[in-house]
């Protein structure tokens, strides 16, 4: 899978380099390719922003050098195009599967006060958020998304991992527990040093149910509909 990500700052998607991702880029499990739209600018001194039209506070995101990246990277519109928007649907695990049914991927970073319209009309298949909040710039919701696609790619995490995460099955994961057995005077249950790996998959099963309806018991209110 490629990932083209449109971004005024560029250096910003350094964490994408480490760890998981890292690795995943490393082993070519997936390729993400940062592109700064200063390089599609028009004139000598880069400029990518301008005034609103109508007034208003703030730069907005010029058309032609967006334009210029968009049709320069994926000429034939063989990429799913993302807008990263607060207006946009919000993100969610379900969104993953689909996502994963493109090979490529083109996540443009809007900033300032937003973008011109015409490249979300000419250029953009969808906007995603990832929640009813606003931020400075694009950048951390598409690094949100890139990871959690990234995630579910062939190769990049064992698929036991990912099998009893939470959102499996509309459940939060069950308690995690590690050395030492004591701390602090609290200690690991006792099913998970018993051996038994029957009753281990019914305490996590159930520790799972009781944490959904603690934690999010919206997660099963939506599994009823």
């Amino acid at each position: 899978m490629r990932i083209d990500i449109l971004t005024l700052f560029p250096e910003m998607f350094a964490p994408l380099n480490e760890s998981i991702i890292g690795r995943a880029q490393k082993g070519e499990k997936v390729q993400i390719v940062v592109t700064n739209i200063r390089d599609y600018a028009t004139d000598k001194h880069k400029r990518c922003d301008d005034y609103p039209f109508g007034g208003g506070a703030g730069m907005v995101m010029m058309v032609e050098p967006v334009a210029n990246a968009i049709e320069s990277l994926d000429p034939n519109h063989q990429a799913l195009r993302i807008y990263m928007s607060p207006k946009g649907k919000t993100f969610s695990q379900k969104h993953v599967a689909r996502i994963l049914t493109h090979d490529r991927i083109l996540i443009l970073c809007g900033h300032y006060e937003g973008i011109d319209q015409r490249i979300i009309d000419l250029y953009i298949d969808e906007e995603m958020s990832i929640g009813d909040y606003v931020l400075t710039g694009g950048e951390l919701p598409a690094m949100v998304i890139t990871d959690a696609i990234c995630r579910y790619v062939d190769g990049v995490i064992s698929k036991d991992s990912l099998k009893n995460e939470t959102f499996t099955d509309n459940l939060v994961e069950y308690p995690q527990y590690t050395r030492p057995q004591e701390f602090k005077g609290l200690k690991v249950p006792d099913v998970l040093l018993s051996g038994n790996h029957q009753e281990v998959d019914k305490w996590r099963l159930n520790e799972s149910i009781k944490l959904t309806k603690k934690l999010r018991p919206d997660l099963i209110e939506n599994d009823k509909k």
